[in-house]
């Protein structure tokens, strides 16, 4: 929404919204259940142990919701994991007298997440804003394998997990294949799961990923250190760790970002300039 020049008109983000700056000023509308601190394993069994239970992770702060009034509601249902229940969002929105419309979205590849731009910029009658960030983003994604072009393919292993591994899925595998990867384990458009380090040794990656869902490349790169004896047997010639909040675990535009990280990972040869600082080397 921000990206489209609405900023003014949001009234109310989740607590995960943190984007541009400003965004985190507004009224958080959604809270976890799961505690702070928790190593990646521990988060791992709390979500294995609610969801099991028919728990949800997030709940919904509807009296604010309610006393907002907004005309529009996206949301999404993406990931039960992500956010608040998809039903709870719609059976509140009939509660405002706004009548708000709700929109959720649930791209699975970079392409339909390029596609919920212009579905957002219809809702609010803002096509040309949609036009211009469009072109942007087909401009820089071509640069990219301008780029490219001719280079030798390098076999790619994306892990949005460690504890246990998880392979991306989405549009992950579609990012490596347009950075110049071939992606060891992931499909595009499927969905991310658990793999053992066995058969990530197996697939022989030449670049290891390490993109824990919602951490950025601090947190990254610190989970990387720890699993560093892991990491370091699938026998990869490059271990990178990359700020996946900001550019791989949410469908927004910023994923072109995270496109042009992965040239920058994957060929630093080829593209020695695209975001260098913005991925660590940890092996």
């Amino acid at each position: 929404m921000f990206a489209l020049g609405l900023g003014p008109d949001v009234v109310g983000v989740t607590h995960e919204c943190d984007y541009p700056a400003v965004a985190a000023e507004l009224p958080h509308l959604t809270h976890t259940v799961i505690p702070d601190g928790l190593s990646s394993e521990e988060i791992d069994t709390a979500v294995r142990e609610r969801t099991g239970r028919g728990e949800h992770l997030y709940e919904l702060d509807t009296e604010q919701l309610i006393s907002l009034e907004p005309d529009l509601i996206v949301t999404q249902e993406l990931c039960q994991v992500c956010a608040v229940s998809i039903d709870d969002v719609r059976a509140i929105a009939e509660e405002i007298p706004s009548r708000p419309q709700v929109i959720s979205l649930d791209p699975m590849t970079l392409g339909e997440v390029l596609k919920d731009v212009r579905r957002l910029a219809e809702a609010t009658e803002d096509e040309g804003a949609a036009d211009e960030l469009l072109d942007d983003a087909a401009d820089r994604i071509d640069a990219v394998r301008g780029r490219l072009e001719g280079a030798k393919p390098r076999t790619v292993a994306a892990l949005e997990w460690l504890a246990p591994p998880y392979i991306g899925g989405h549009w992950i595998p579609q990012l490596i294949e347009l950075a110049g990867g071939v992606d060891a384990l992931g499909l595009p458009g499927e969905k991310s799961r658990t793999a053992s380090w066995e058969e990530m040794a197996a697939a022989s990656p030449e670049v290891v990923v390490v993109m824990p869902c919602g951490f950025g490349v601090t947190r990254a790169a610190d989970e990387a250190l720890d699993h560093h004896g892991l990491l370091s047997g699938l026998g990869a010639e490059r271990i990178v760790a990359v700020d996946a909040s900001s550019f791989f675990s949410r469908p927004s535009p910023r994923l072109v970002d995270g496109l042009e990280i992965l040239a920058h990972a994957v060929h630093p040869d080829l593209a020695p300039d695209l975001h260098p600082g913005a991925s660590v080397l940890v092996g």
